[in-house]
């Protein structure tokens, strides 16, 4: 069985059913200071990636890292 779309054909996102006046009072980026000090991403490359499968064995390398290095 296919399933069907119930889309009109426009660009539209907002389904019909929504109630416009419940979206009001939003506040933009309400949440922006919280998410960031609860984020510290880094992308590492393919090799490094291979090299420290894990979180943790990623921190041991950069524990080990510090450790072995003199403060600045």
């Amino acid at each position: 069985m296919k399933p069907t779309d119930d889309f009109t054909g426009n660009d539209d996102d907002l389904l019909p059913e929504y109630d416009l006046s419940k979206l009001k009072g939003g506040v933009r980026g309400k949440y922006l200071q919280r998410y960031r000090a609860g984020t510290n991403l880094a992308l590492l490359a393919p090799d490094i990636r291979a090299a420290f499968p894990t979180d943790e064995s990623v921190n041991q390398a950069l524990r080990s890292l510090i450790q072995s290095t003199p403060p600045a």
